[in-house]
């Protein structure tokens, strides 16, 4: 059994939606015409090149296609006459559903020839908030974000790589130097290389299920109560934040049961608390709140937008940034549980974001006397 593969051009002409295969091109001409060299003429190709796909696309389907007999036309073998036939009943049957998928891709590629639209590709810590402006983004100024959804660390490589425009990660408020933060993102970004844009702050903090049955409120509670815990991946923002809690309050992985299980994603862990596969996870509220559970807020984090300082200017950069900056876009955000705006839209310094920089100040160079020579 052949398989079949569909391919489009793009053209600036109208004409019939078509999915239509080249040799059916080559077969009809060389059907009506009843000769290689008559049909090539018709189709304005070289009797060279026409013979030439017919005997590769024989060896393509394993069936001869054209009987030549000496002093006679050449007419369609068996196999060819039936791959006409099922290309004729092909376009009767599939005419509509051709035009509508034409449409499909006529719409798709609009974007692409409409100046007023842009398109961000943005690699990004998995968040509600970054879902939300997806939405409200195609709205005010035809914005599309592209969203991967990945680990933080995993986001700014993809910048640093050239595979986005955009990262988004976080990290708590107010890191401080020499934390568990500084050592995981520093080396990955480089002031005036790197630009911050504000988005938002949220609260992360344990998701528990309603009622809070453990009554769970410190992460001491949680090593105490044995609770089933449900942790992120490496490389994750909030495995980052979680892991410099545990050193703050003097844990370790080996004080916390579960540790060792992890989700995808902030949804992924309140979905497994909700189903009673676990009892507790670090997470943002909005997840929380969106499965029925409860919430015991611990801590206030950022949530980073980065790009190329080279990127600042780019229409589609400009415009995400106009967004932010709305006063729709802010309202909007604040009603997400757990968020509000922070700097918004603004072109923040890397050093005063993440102060984990310090360059000394250049002294000043003392002043170089003259040479005199004697005359």
């Amino acid at each position: 059994m052949h398989r079949l593969q569909f391919h489009y051009t793009l053209s600036r002409d109208s004409s019939p939606a078509l999915v239509r295969n080249p040799l059916m091109d080559l077969l009809q001409a060389v059907s009506s015409q009843g000769s290689i060299s008559a049909g090539a003429r018709a189709l304005g190709l070289s009797y060279r090149h026409v013979w030439g796909e017919l005997k590769r696309w024989e060896n393509e389907l394993g069936n001869e296609l054209v009987v030549w007999e000496k002093g006679q036309s050449a007419r369609l073998t068996e196999f060819g006459t039936k791959l006409m036939w099922a290309e004729s009943q092909a376009q009767a049957r599939l005419a509509s559903q051709i035009e509508a998928l034409r449409g499909d891709l006529e719409r798709a590629f609009a974007v692409a020839f409409d100046p007023g639209a842009h398109v961000v590709t943005l690699y990004a810590s998995h968040d509600d908030a970054l879902a939300t402006l997806r939405e409200h983004a195609l709205e005010p100024a035809q914005l599309h974000l592209d969203i991967r959804y990945c680990g933080s660390v995993d986001a700014i490589r993809g910048l640093n790589e050239g595979r986005c425009v955009m990262a988004g990660f976080h990290t708590l408020q107010h890191p401080a130097p020499g934390s568990l933060a500084e050592r995981v993102y520093k080396p990955l970004l480089q002031p005036g290389l790197h630009k911050i844009i504000g988005f938002a702050q949220r609260t992360q903090g344990l998701m528990v299920a309603t009622g809070n049955p453990l009554k769970l409120q410190t992460l001491q509670d949680v090593q105490l109560s044995k609770a089933r815990f449900i942790n992120r991946a490496l490389g994750t923002g909030t495995r980052v934040v979680f892991d410099e809690l545990l050193q703050q309050q003097g844990l370790s992985a080996y004080d916390i049961h579960g540790f060792e299980r992890t989700e995808p994603s902030h949804t992924a862990a309140a979905h497994a608390i909700a189903s009673g596969a676990a009892d507790v996870a670090l997470g943002i509220e909005v997840a929380a709140r969106t499965q029925g559970l409860d919430f015991v807020p611990m801590v206030q984090e950022n949530y980073h937008l980065v790009c190329h300082k080279s990127a600042l200017d780019d229409p589609a950069i400009v415009a995400l940034r106009s967004i932010l900056q709305s006063a729709d876009w802010q309202q909007r955000l604040k009603t997400l549980p757990g968020y509000t705006p922070d700097e918004s839209g603004h072109v923040l310094s890397l050093r005063a974001v993440l102060p984990w920089w310090s360059f000394p100040r250049r002294k000043p160079r003392p002043a170089v006397k003259g040479n005199r020579t004697k005359a």
